[in-house]
């Protein structure tokens, strides 16, 4: 009878340990909630197009961004913020949508841009030059709006970080 006891308290221990590994095991929801904020590019001549962005600004949102997600809404992104101005190693590892990447420096214009990164792809996707932001849409909306390097990028966490010495 007293060996009942210490054996169903460590069968209890090994499932809940079990159970605690399987929970970390699994990837993130991808439809978890993060703070969402608007966004607009402005391109040639006063003319602009808006989004509304995602903020991926902690290590974990930023590891995360849009892996396992199989969807999203053509007016959707993911605004990447890094907190410092460097060079930037994005990559594909469990995203399945096809992505626009637009590098962005501290001043909201575009660097660099890398169209039509393919899904899956552990393949690196350097921004070539330091930046601040990392902005991921939709492929081929860079085409289809005519966005390229030199335009500026508009949101209250770029306009913060702009303002800022």
């Amino acid at each position: 009878m007293r060996l009942a006891l210490p054996c169903a308290a460590v069968i209890r221990l090994v499932v809940g340990l079990a159970i605690l590994s399987f929970m970390l095991s699994v990837p993130v929801r991808a439809d978890e909630a993060l703070e969402t904020q608007s966004l607009r590019i402005e391109v040639a001549k006063g003319k602009h197009h808006d989004f509304t962005v995602e903020m991926a600004i902690t290590p974990r949102q930023r590891e995360r961004g849009l892996m396992h997600r199989r969807e999203m809404a053509p007016d959707r992104g993911m605004l990447f913020a890094f907190g410092e101005t460097r060079q930037v190693l994005m990559w594909m590892r469990n995203t399945y949508l096809p992505l626009d990447m637009l590098f962005i420096g501290r001043d909201g214009r575009i660097r660099s841009i890398h169209e039509n990164a393919k899904p899956l792809s552990e393949a690196i996707i350097d921004s070539k030059v330091p930046v601040d932001f990392v902005l991921e849409l939709n492929a081929g909306t860079v085409r289809q709006f005519g966005i390229r390097t030199g335009n500026r990028v508009r949101n209250a966490l770029i306009e913060q970080a702009g303002q800022t010495p």
